[in-house]
């Protein structure tokens, strides 16, 4: 269908957001700690075929935005723990939305 209205340009607020969620894992990483704050091989274990690079890649990132914090504990040995911040924990709304959407429109996988 053709407008003759003029394109809006991206908001590049809009496409960081969505390239930083979107990126492969981060979802379901997400996912996981939402519901509460997780050991790196708990998340390792929640999500089915992520490799431990991979995992720890997406870690890094999401502690650079602000979205995961990493929380050591000085036991013997050493606890190491990740939970979402503030800032995480608002994505739990648009996630939800994203899979009542998929719910409806992605097709399951055949078994």
């Amino acid at each position: 269908m053709k407008t003759n209205q003029p394109t809006a340009a991206l908001c590049p607020r809009f496409h960081r957001a969505v390239e930083l969620i979107g990126r492969r894992w981060t979802g379901a990483l997400l996912r996981v700690l939402m519901n509460g704050r997780r050991r790196y091989s708990d998340l390792k274990a929640a999500i089915p075929d992520i490799s431990d690079r991979m995992l720890s890649e997406r870690l890094r990132e999401l502690e650079a935005e602000d979205i995961v914090r990493r929380i050591v504990t000085p036991d013997t040995p050493v606890r190491v723990e990740y939970e979402l911040t503030e800032k995480g924990a608002a994505l739990e709304g648009p996630l939800r939305e994203i899979g009542a959407w998929a719910e409806e429109w992605i097709p399951a996988p055949q078994a």
